[in-house]
């Protein structure tokens, strides 16, 4: 009984080894046809090479705050109690408007009085007596008009708080009217760019209080000399303009920009080894849906190091077959090639676009 049993657990120690080989030998089977697998893929993928789209924009990044073409702020210049108020917050005004009078029966008696004792010196009095209450009156009619508050220019009563009936002391404030024809902003460009500075270049903004939209707008002026900030930069300030604002945009709104240097510039690149030479012309296969090649000439010219920029002869999307070592490293292009224009000057930035 007791052989019987050592036999059984014998037996049952084999079974258990070799399952466990076998369980050892799959994993070790799977791991390889894995790495098997990712190496052919692998290999596919450098043997084909899609033809990118990539454009380049030339510009000036910069960030601010917009004002309104002009602003006045409604102030009186002397004191006393409101009698008449003429508009109210949001009214459109023209340039001369009356907003607000205050009470001037002490200025008006002042300059009838004056009015009459002038009659009585026209009569018995002296030329140079004349000619000083002349000069007297155009004092007392300035007293006058500052009993009002007048606008000056057209605009629109941004901010207005005062009722008929208040007290105001000289300087107190009622409110603002602003010009909203036009958006203003004064930016900091740094030395570096400032000489790519042009009147009229485009800018183009972005708010946060109006997300996912672009309002364009241009450079109006620039000094000829630059200022150094507390910071230690030497800046240079340019004035920037928005005609006809959106009714969204108000002054004192923050954004971000750009100034356009030069219009963007779009290519065709691809790398290097997707170009064949043959003759001293180059030349791709294009892979088609079936899986056939078709030559096609190309003209190139050097992007970089590792790719060419496609002129003629392949379109954005096309799938290329690998020519090996690619185009030889002494082959001489353009120099004057995308990869030289794409490190031109610190505003220019390369936007990669993929397009299948």
């Amino acid at each position: 009984m007791s052989k019987k049993r050592n036999k059984i657990s014998k037996k049952r120690r084999i079974i258990l080894i070799v399952s466990i080989l076998l369980i050892v030998l799959a994993l070790i089977l799977f791991i390889l046809g894995l790495r098997a697998k990712n190496t052919g893929a692998k290999k596919v993928q450098a043997s084909e090479y899609r033809v990118r789209e990539e454009s380049f924009e030339n510009i000036i990044e910069i960030t601010g705050n917009v004002l309104a073409a002009a602003s006045q702020d409604l102030t009186i210049a002397g004191s006393g109690t409101v009698t008449k108020v003429y508009v109210q917050k949001g009214d459109f005004v023209k340039k001369g408007q009356v907003i607000i009078e205050l009470d001037a029966s002490e200025q008006e008696y002042a300059l009838a009085k004056h009015d009459y004792d002038t009659e009585q010196k026209r009569i018995n009095g002296s030329r140079r007596e004349i000619e000083l209450m002349e000069k007297q009156r155009d004092v007392l009619l300035k007293k006058l008009e500052d009993r009002k508050i007048l606008a000056y220019f057209d605009g629109i009563i941004a901010q207005f708080s005062v009722a008929e009936g208040d007290y105001l002391e000289a300087k107190d404030s009622v409110g603002v009217i602003i010009d909203r024809s036009y958006m203003k902003a004064m930016v900091e460009v740094v030395e570096t760019d400032a000489q790519k500075l042009k009147l009229n270049q485009k800018v183009y903004f972005t708010f946060p209080a109006y997300p996912n939209k672009t309002i364009e707008g241009y450079v109006v002026a620039y000094p000829s000399v630059g200022r150094i900030t507390n910071r230690g930069a030497t800046v240079v300030d340019a004035e920037l303009r928005i005609d006809n604002p959106p009714a969204d945009i108000l002054p004192n709104y923050s954004f971000t920009g750009k100034i356009e240097v030069a219009a963007p510039v779009t290519m065709l690149i691809v790398e290097r080894e997707a170009i064949g030479r043959n003759g001293g012309k180059s030349f791709v296969e294009k892979i088609q849906p079936d899986g056939s090649l078709v030559k096609s000439d190309v003209e190139v010219q050097a992007y970089g190091v590792n790719f060419v920029e496609i002129l003629s002869g392949a379109q954005a999307g096309d799938l290329l077959k690998s020519q090996s070592t690619g185009i030889s490293g002494s082959l001489r292009l353009n120099s004057t090639s995308a990869g030289a224009r794409s490190t031109s000057g610190a505003g220019m930035r390369a936007v990669p676009m993929m397009r299948p």
